[in-house]
């Protein structure tokens, strides 16, 4: 097992032993899960003067863009801040992506023409303000202070890096310390304040004129596997699924499920798919993947939307899958299917009362032309199960870092002597 994994993984999974025991905060070990995390649109700041007018969002799995036309009817230019708030995230390693959590791809055009914007950037911890405490010490907040996971040594070992902290005296580290702000590992230092980010740029819209405004980014997009048993009691009444005896697992599967607003057709076509499959239900495989968008940040503008389009893409088929998609429409309005897979809402004159949560359903069915997820998983934001590792090889890991530290003590020991 040691020999068939690479260094870096070794080291990672057994980082993520360490972290579970000392209980840090921030850090969960999922069972074959990932969370999402919901960003949303654009927000003016102190200004409701502008009317959107059209907003046209188009969402998969490895892309949100969003285009608006904004009017101002005013007979004046109205010059504002706009912004993109990105939600407060911590270093979430192993599990966590800096990069994504910072939504660090967000790209912005105006009137066709690709726009620098600005950051904005503060740490708290425990609701106290750190910013200062971490400016002072020269620490860029937004990555951790440069957090590195990725690098090897000259013996490709892994090597988990914090050059920001690392370089200071050892007074300073130690005041970080005591502030609650780092926490030494041992082999590394680990941040314990959260992020506070947001991108933006000054923004004119001339008197009686429209300014059209593109953004995208790349979801940061959930994952679980999916139950088929909440999927059996999803097509039963209602009255039927709140009087059924569940254990919390299970009620909370269902609740799960039907936070998608599951239509009997999507459910149906789940079942045929497992039994396609040829699996039962306690050998069934299939994954759930999920991406949030914050559609009430429509709200910060004049009211309402006049004209909303929402379109949902569903992933191409892999290796002969096929992606079932389920999401509750804003207003409870009609879906249309456009195409195989492309699936529209729209409205007019919306005012957003909810959020988006659009749920993307698999189904692997073992053939010899298409493997189980289990040996042969789809490449597109599949997550390999951190606790299955950890029961098999925990013991092992710990005592494999344990000897890394032990070599590292000689090999320095013996530096000092030379």
């Amino acid at each position: 097992m040691l020999i068939a994994m690479n260094r870096k993984a070794v080291l990672r999974v057994a980082v993520a032993i360490g972290l579970a025991a000392l209980a840090l905060p921030g850090i969960v070990l999922a069972d074959d899960s990932a969370a999402a995390i919901a960003a949303g649109g654009l927000v003016p700041r102190r200004e409701t003067r502008i009317v959107m007018a059209k907003e046209v969002l188009r969402i998969s799995l490895k892309k949100i863009v969003v285009d608006y036309d904004f009017r101002n009817d005013t007979d004046e230019d109205v010059t504002t801040e706009v912004a993109f708030p990105i939600p407060p995230y911590k270093n979430e390693f192993p599990e966590g992506d800096i990069q994504a959590q910072s939504f660090k791809d967000f790209h912005l055009w105006v009137d066709g023409k690709p726009i620098l914007y600005k950051s904005e950037v503060k740490a708290t911890l425990n609701g106290r303000d750190v910013t200062g405490i971490l400016e002072a010490n020269h620490i860029d907040i937004r990555t951790f202070g440069h957090f590195d996971d990725t690098t090897e040594d000259a013996h490709h070992v892994a090597q988990i890096l914090v050059p920001d902290f690392t370089r200071l005296p050892k007074d300073a580290q130690i005041r970080l310390f005591k502030e609650g702000l780092f926490q030494d590992q041992g082999e590394f230092v680990f941040s314990l304040y959260t992020v506070h980010l947001q991108y933006h740029w000054t923004q004119t819209f001339p008197a009686h004129s429209t300014v059209r405004i593109r953004h995208e980014y790349s979801p940061v997009v959930g994952y679980h596997q999916m139950d088929i048993d909440s999927v059996k009691l999803g097509l039963q009444p209602a009255s039927a699924q709140k009087a059924a005896a569940l254990d919390p697992d299970s009620r909370s599967a269902l609740d799960d499920l039907m936070s998608y607003c599951p239509d009997a057709p999507f459910l149906r076509g789940v079942e045929r798919q497992v039994e396609a499959s040829g699996k039962n239900a306690a050998d069934f495989t299939g994954g759930q993947y999920w991406v949030d968008f914050i559609l009430t940040s429509a709200n910060t503008w004049q009211r309402p939307i006049e004209d909303f389009t929402l379109i949902i893409e569903r992933p191409q088929p892999e290796q002969g899958l096929k992606t079932l998609v389920s999401f509750c429409s804003p207003a409870n309005s009609k879906v249309e299917k456009l195409d195989a897979d492309h699936f529209q809402v729209h409205l007019t004159k919306l005012v957003p009362t909810s959020e988006l949560h659009i749920g993307f359903f698999e189904i692997y069915p073992p053939t010899p032309d298409h493997p189980s997820a289990k040996s042969s998983p789809p490449a597109s934001h599949r997550r390999t199960s951190v606790m299955i590792v950890i029961l098999i090889v925990g013991g092992l890991l710990i005592g494999f870092l344990a000897v890394v530290r032990h070599l590292r003590k000689k090999s320095r020991a013996i530096a000092k002597q030379v």
